[in-house]
């Protein structure tokens, strides 16, 4: 008999307050967005970006909204879908930044 209550082995568990800001549009594919993006200390200064439709959440910075067919991967979005959430982004999503 397999014991399913074993102990967890937390690697890690913390409470932070974070900021979210939620966000709707429709660009020119006509496609609406409807996003939560989370500020947080927790990843070197990305973002935390969920497509609140499908429920797919990524971790961004600048150098993710670089990388080609990024986007459009994780969020299941065509180029020109792609291409609208990568012009939003921009604008929000900082650089990340790596502490010692």
């Amino acid at each position: 008999m397999v014991d399913h209550h074993k102990e967890l082995d937390f690697l890690s568990d913390s409470t932070e307050s974070t900021s979210t800001r939620f966000v709707t549009f429709i660009g020119g594919s006509l496609k609406r967005f409807d996003l939560a993006v989370t500020t947080t200390d927790r990843f070197y200064g990305k973002k935390l970006v969920t497509d609140l439709q499908n429920g797919k959440t990524a971790i961004l910075g600048t150098d993710d909204l670089e990388e080609e067919g990024y986007l459009e991967q994780i969020y299941s979005l065509n180029e020109e879908e792609g291409e609208e959430l990568r012009t939003f982004l921009n604008q929000v999503v900082g650089e990340a930044y790596f502490t010692d």
